[in-house]
């Protein structure tokens, strides 16, 4: 195996700044996963713009894995897509496998030892393992890794797998029946695509909580060599102009090789439920999920919200991006017209300047800025898809205020947050969490609005047309499922709900 070094400055701190002011009130996605299979020596290319498109699903580390043959060539650094790789680096990543990743840690600190792709050699050569999600059995999985007297390196549960599955390889298993193997040992939610000198596997846990597409990409000089692509949204596909097949089913396992496409339900009863929230906020607005792109089911969100919280007023504006889909079906249903009141400044990305206590409380007007002319003297509703801690939404408010609007009422497209996930969205301890210790009304004095509402939980789900089991929303409900172990729950819950449960 050759690895390309680190390039750049390490940072040897915990955590890094959040990308941006406005992100500190937002639940943050674990990570971004790519996996391509082509009959041509690009895949590092492809791997590339793949995660360049799935950039918003972490911002701390990028790493692409390629394998020539039995060679396997790595290169992974802290920050963007763009600044981690360049021209000159990609060339040094010949193949015709590549496995991508883009992080947000969750599990491990941020730092560059922990960035993925995860290498491990194995008796049948080497492996990389890219990760969304997180293992609620981490710490059980790690001491029967340790006493096989594996040295790990990381201080993730994405190294965990991996080396589960070489632990399997080594009791004479092949690559297939050893990440079968490995996975029925996992608790919890991953998405994983998994490079060989083989081929590549994409997994899904049982209940599908993290997503994870298939797309093939077929080339005009080999039409009969189909090429497939894993990625966890569409828009991850339709950058490299790759067609949607279909998901990757709960529980299920894509084993692609110079043979094709072979398919593995290694679950026996998958039951799906995958996070409400990757609908409502964390993926692209124009992947697609259960049929149509989520700018769809996002501007029906806004249109129930119109129906169960109306309010008088002369404008409705969205915290942008994320809320503009809600915001415009929320104007469209109650006849109220949308307007842009926020200008959000798309070229503030990730700094490592710290600003000075003083710079932080006006730091919201680094990403977006109030126009005047639009909200003074107007009654404004403005539209989110989530309060968490509340902080953001207050420096929103009162610039809004600043800026003249008459009265300022806040509607929201989703559920109050209540409970914190164990499964792979960073969101604080659960006293954290505004919702969880105030009232609506309570929450709309600590922000500063003339009113709030929230949707109600049955009109997200029902919004979503699917079934209502289908999803897990246990951040709104507290009815997580797949069983947290107490110590982790006593982590992050609140005493009397880990006493209660």
């Amino acid at each position: 195996m050759t690895a390309q070094e680190p390039t750049g400055p390490v940072l040897d701190i915990d955590r890094l700044p959040p990308p941006d002011l406005l992100a500190e009130d937002k639940p943050e996605e674990a990570c971004g996963v790519f996996g391509v299979y082509t009959v041509r020596h690009e895949a590092a290319k492809l791997a590339y713009f793949g995660l360049f498109a799935l950039q918003h699903r972490g911002q701390e580390s990028a790493g692409i894995a390629t394998f020539q043959g039995d060679k396997v060539h790595v290169h992974k650094d802290m920050g963007l897509v763009t600044q981690v790789f360049d021209e000159q680096i990609l060339e040094q990543l010949p193949g015709s496998i590549a496995v991508g990743h883009t992080r947000y840690s969750t599990t491990g600190s941020s730092r560059v030892v922990n960035a993925q792709p995860v290498i491990v050699e194995t008796r049948l050569g080497t492996l990389a393992l890219a990760h969304n999600g997180n293992l609620v059995n981490t710490a059980i999985l790690r001491e029967q890794v340790l006493a096989h007297n594996w040295s790990l390196e990381t201080t993730t549960d994405s190294e965990v797998i991996a080396y589960a599955i070489a632990q399997e390889i080594s009791t004479g298993k092949d690559w297939l029946d050893s990440a079968i193997a490995a996975c029925q040992t996992c608790e919890g939610a991953f998405s994983l695509v998994i490079g060989t000198p083989e081929g590549v596997m994409g997994v899904r846990d049982p209940h599908g909580i993290r997503p994870l597409v298939l797309g093939i990409l077929t080339s005009a000089d080999s039409p009969g060599n189909p090429q497939y692509v894993l990625a966890s949204e569409t828009c991850g596909l339709d950058i490299i102009g790759a067609e949607y097949l279909r998901d990757v089913e709960p529980g299920e396992l894509v084993w692609i090789t110079k043979e094709g496409l072979a398919s593995f339900h290694w679950s026996q009863r998958p039951e799906p439920k995958l996070c409400v929230f990757e609908m409502i906020y964390f993926a692209r607005p124009d992947s697609q999920m259960h049929g149509e792109s989520l700018y769809s089911y996002r501007l029906r969100l806004g249109e129930y919200l119109a129906k169960e919280s109306p309010v008088e007023a002369d404008i409705v504006i969205a915290v942008p991006d994320s809320g503009i889909p809600a915001a415009i079906g929320f104007s469209q249903l109650s006849g109220i017209p949308y307007a842009e009141g926020l200008i959000k400044n798309r070229y503030v990305g990730r700094t490592f300047i710290q600003p000075t206590q003083a710079m932080r409380e006006l730091g919201i007007k680094m990403k977006l800025n109030p126009l005047r002319d639009v909200l003074e003297g107007k009654r404004v509703v403005i539209v989110d898809d989530s309060i968490v801690r509340g902080t953001t939404s207050h420096k929103i408010v009162k610039a809004l205020r600043d800026a003249g609007a008459a009265e300022v009422h806040m509607r929201v497209s989703s559920p109050p947050v209540t409970h914190p996930c164990f499964y792979g969205i960073d969101t604080d301890n659960q006293d954290q969490l505004i919702a969880a210790t105030k009232s609506v009304q309570e929450i709309a004095d600590k922000i500063g609005v003339d009113s709030l509402a929230f949707l109600r939980h049955d009109s997200m789900l029902e919004a979503a047309q699917d079934s209502d089991s289908h999803f897990c929303s246990a951040c709104f409900s507290g009815n997580y499922p797949i069983t947290i172990p107490e110590s982790l729950r006593a982590s992050k819950l609140m005493l009397e709900e880990a006493v209660s449960s």
